[in-house]
């Protein structure tokens, strides 16, 4: 049975439409061709997986558990490749994105309702990666916090003009500071000397995962940042950024493979940078009982040799610090794509789409300026929003989960590519299990647990 070729109507228009459909794929090419075509989605995806908002959670976790938490980043990673492949294949099947199919399943207040807290979700992650950005350029520079997060704010400026350039342009960038991550968190654990054998043993899971209350606490951190909401709308929505005819079936099977390919590649990428910011922080700060709770505080650290022994160095923290103000910017990048999927979806706004962009940053970066203005010179309460703002994610979570799982595993949706009973089994299993974490994770945060 070939998959319904769902028809765009004159509300829902097309997905991020200044770039659906323009990439051009080669016909009858072999598999190195085709996969460079289908390649480049994927990165902006896994830059969410990698973004500030887990650095410190992964490097306290090393700090204070050792390799024992690489299991719990190795299970992440695997719920998100997923889910983030059944986000790629629902896009390119029914040529809609989740906020699109959720918006029409549930209606104008429903989706309007939904519009509200996706919107929070991505304010969010933008918080983590705003304040990452900010702090990056305060360390690099010296400039103040405050004028570092205006200066970030300004980087929607940026994204307006690679649009201007193509889409490939985009995703070429981000790759190269996805790259300077890589790069740097390699060369820094490359210096640590980890121990190897403790490492591999680290992925294997143990029972003190769940029955000692800081490592549960930390596990709970560690899966619940994981899952970011905003990539499962970014995901279904830029997988149509290749031209695809949906009514050949061999087309969609290609572009479904090739993108599913390219989604676990770049997630896998992801899951390298999370293990190494853990195995980082296991090398360099276990057993020292050093205060690594901020960025800050983890900069100075890489240059104190009384903490990090003989590897320390201003060249180890400026690294990190290049490293950290990377991964804000490519993060950014994709949570401004992001915002504006999200607003076509759901409230199928009908504005200019540098009209859309702006507010969609005006939306993230206000709450950030108004605290960084509040307690102006006291970075460490403005980092305290980080922990904030993972509650807000928590609480998205279940209304981006649910629906993809349910529309992907409709065959009325999805035809014959709908999800087979394994995945089906598998996912629901996964979503319940990340609900169930989040809402420990709430209400430990709220001080009830």
């Amino acid at each position: 049975m070939q998959a319904n070729d769902v028809h765009k109507d004159e509300q829902g228009g097309t997905s991020l439409s200044e770039v659906n459909g323009t990439i051009e794929v080669p016909q009858n090419a072999g598999f190195w061709k085709t996969f460079r075509a289908f390649m480049g989605p994927g990165v902006l995806i896994a830059v969410g997986y990698m973004d500030p908002g887990n650095w410190i959670t992964s490097i306290a976790g090393g700090a204070q558990f050792k390799y024992k938490l690489l299991a719990v980043v190795l299970l992440s990673s695997l719920i998100a490749m997923m889910l983030q492949a059944m986000a790629s294949k629902m896009g390119i099947v029914t040529g809609k994105d989740l906020a699109q199919l959720t918006r029409e399943h549930t209606g104008k207040v429903g989706g309007f309702t939904l519009w509200i807290i996706a919107e929070l979700a991505i304010m969010a992650t933008d918080i983590a990666e705003i304040i990452g950005s900010g702090i990056a350029i305060q360390l690099l520079f010296g400039i103040p916090l405050i004028v570092g997060i205006c200066i970030t704010a300004l980087d929607v400026l940026l994204l307006l003009l690679l649009m201007k350039l193509g889409f490939r342009k985009i995703e070429a960038i981000v790759a190269t500071l996805v790259a300077v991550i890589l790069v740097v968190f390699g060369y820094e654990v490359f210096l640590a000397k980890p121990d190897i054998g403790g490492i591999l043993t680290g992925y294997i899971p143990t029972t003190s995962i769940v029955t000692n209350h800081g490592m549960l606490y930390l596990t709970l951190g560690i899966v619940g940042a994981t899952v970011m909401p905003h990539d499962l709308y970014l995901g279904s929505s830029i997988s149509q950024t290749r031209k695809v005819n949906r009514k050949n079936r061999a087309e969609l099977k290609q572009a479904v493979k090739f993108a599913t390919i390219d989604s676990n590649l770049q997630l896998f990428l992801a899951f390298i940078v999370n293990s190494l910011l853990l195995i980082l922080g296991a090398a360099l700060f276990y057993g020292t009982k050093s205060s690594i709770g901020r960025f800050a505080e983890l900069f100075q650290s890489l240059n104190n040799p009384a903490i990090v022994g003989a590897i320390a160095s201003p060249v180890l923290s400026m690294l990190f610090a290049i490293a950290l103000l990377s991964s804000g910017q490519s993060s950014t990048i994709t949570g401004t794509l992001a915002g504006q999927i999200v607003m076509e979806g759901f409230i199928r706004i009908k504005a200019p789409m540098w009209v859309q962009r702006l507010v969609t940053r005006l939306l993230s970066v206000t709450p950030v300026l108004i605290f960084a203005f509040i307690y102006h010179g006291n970075e460490a309460k403005i980092e305290n929003l980080l922990t904030f703002s993972q509650v807000f994610l928590s609480i998205a979570l279940p209304f981006a989960v649910i629906p993809l799982v349910i529309f992907t595993s409709s065959k009325k949706l999805m035809g014959e590519f709908a999800n087979n009973m394994a995945t089906k089994i598998l996912s629901w299993i996964a979503t319940i299990v990340l609900i169930l974490l989040n809402i420990y994770l709430i209400l430990q945060t709220i001080g009830i647990l």
